[in-house]
């Protein structure tokens, strides 16, 4: 548990960060059977309350009731896993159960009580229990077994003195270590910090997950279609594979062969690799978002809320893209960044933002594109930007003004993935370029040019191709 700080301390803020495991086989084996050991732990409470459910009995739920009957068991009891560690398990199963008693409390009725088995469950242990010394980890082990030094595939970001708790997990077949530490809130100069009266307006979307207009004419676009084109390569692909391997699967009940299995450990792979990605993605553009507003000394974001967006029916393709999207952890990215700056965030309905001028406050029909242009003023201008300025205007807090920003910067998020860059070419989209030339689709090949349509006001469609000019 975090530990108690004075009244009087400076605040603090407690971030985590995911650090691979490079563990000899030998090392391997060990941190596995940790993990199955707290899966034992986590079995055995579950049999202790199923027991005491026959009997008639209240089952053990709390804390404390169940260290006691760990401390019956004896040392030695689940292998190679410490008492600190079997205690963090404990402490899982605790606060899993009180949260869906409250959930059930609060009229939640699909909200379950933990009484399904775990194979691995992950183990977590507080400062003063392990050691951190540069890219080397000492966690502590049972009474009379050595102990398990394990090295890291980089450097813990954090300060020694500074992390709270490690917890050892396991993603996709391959093991995490995550690290949590307190992080001191971000020290400014004078008349360097976050000013309270200056204010920026955030549009969240899917095309450009942020589109920022803050003060004195200056805006921020952050584009996204490389992340969109990651989750469309991926889906693509996930799709092949398994069109690839139908005839394969076993039927319903059985195991399956060596064969299968690797298969689906390769996919478990793929979806762990897919969803880190996309996770760093979002936190370099929240990043960006956050390093831009402290130099301009932005004190308040106003980030508009897509409440209810997810909920529609918006067809197959585009409710896809929405899934893609995850407003929420768009937002948690946000948070989270900005808290460590020292900058508020608010949180407002966007309902109606980007279909209304924010010069003469008239309804327009939604543009298709990203142009926005009002009718009744003659505004035209980038249609989330129209967004980002409604929704600072609709903050009843205060501050200053947010007008149309005349000055834009552009910034593109996820260019760490492939294929963002000319330097790393995606093999995924080798394959489906491929596979779109085979179809005879644009635009791996070359399409013949079409007739304009009768009564078309584009003049440029309708020009003739002269051949180039010859020299004499």
């Amino acid at each position: 548990m975090p530990r108690k700080r004075p009244a009087n301390a400076p605040r603090v803020l407690h971030r985590s960060a995911r650090v691979a495991l490079r563990a000899t086989p030998a090392q391997a084996r060990r941190l596995w059977q940790l993990l199955v050991s707290g899966g034992d732990v986590w079995a055995c409470v579950l049999e202790l309350n199923a027991l005491r459910r026959s009997r008639g009995d209240a089952p053990l739920v709390g804390y404390q009731a169940l260290c006691r009957e760990l401390a019956r068991a004896g040392p030695g009891t689940f292998g190679e896993l410490d008492s600190a560690g079997a205690r963090s398990v404990l402490r899982r199963y605790s606060d899993a159960w009180f949260a869906a008693a409250k959930a059930r409390r609060a009229g939640d009725d699909t909200a379950r009580f933990p009484r399904r088995r775990r194979r691995l469950v992950p183990l977590r242990w507080y400062a003063g229990t392990f050691s951190v010394e540069g890219r080397s980890l000492r966690i502590p082990t049972a009474a009379r077994r050595p102990p398990l030094e394990v090295r890291l595939a980089r450097e813990v970001p954090y300060p020694p003195d500074r992390i709270r708790s490690v917890t050892l997990v396991a993603e996709a077949g391959r093991l995490y270590l995550d690290v949590c530490a307190e992080v001191p809130l971000a020290a400014h100069g004078p008349g360097q910090g976050p000013d309270p009266s200056l204010m920026a307006g955030v549009d969240l979307g899917v095309i450009h997950p942020f589109a920022v207009a803050g003060p004195g004419g200056e805006g921020l676009v952050v584009s996204g279609r490389a992340l969109r084109a990651e989750s469309r390569l991926h889906l693509a692909d996930s799709r092949a594979r398994r069109r690839a391997v139908a005839r394969r699967a076993p039927s319903k009940g059985q195991r399956g062969s060596r064969r299968w299995r690797r298969f689906r450990a390769r996919t478990r792979r793929i979806e762990a690799r897919h969803r880190r990605r996309l996770s760093q993605a979002r936190h370099e553009a929240a990043k960006t978002v956050v390093t831009w507003a402290v130099d301009k000394r932005v004190g308040r974001l106003v980030v508009g809320d897509p409440v209810g967006t997810l909920e529609g029916d918006a067809g197959r393709r585009h409710s896809q893209r929405l899934r893609d999207w995850r407003p929420g952890a768009w937002k948690a990215c946000l948070f989270d960044k900005a808290e460590a700056a020292g900058i508020e965030v608010v949180f407002v309905d966007e309902r109606g933002s980007s279909s209304t001028c924010p010069n003469c406050r008239q309804r327009v029909p939604k543009p298709s594109g990203r142009r926005f242009s009002c009718p009744h003023c003659g505004l035209v201008g980038h249609r989330d930007l129209v967004g980002a300025v409604n929704i600072a205007a609709r903050h009843e807090g205060g501050g200053d003004i947010v007008s149309m920003p005349e000055t834009i910067t552009h910034r593109r998020g996820g260019r760490h993935l492939p294929g963002a860059g000319r330097s790393r070419r995606d093999p995924r989209r080798i394959r489906w370029d491929s596979h779109r030339a085979r179809r005879g689709s644009w635009p791996a090949v070359a399409r013949p040019p079409e007739e304009p349509p009768e009564g078309s006001s584009s003049s440029v469609g309708a020009l003739p191709l002269e051949d180039p000019p010859t020299a004499a």
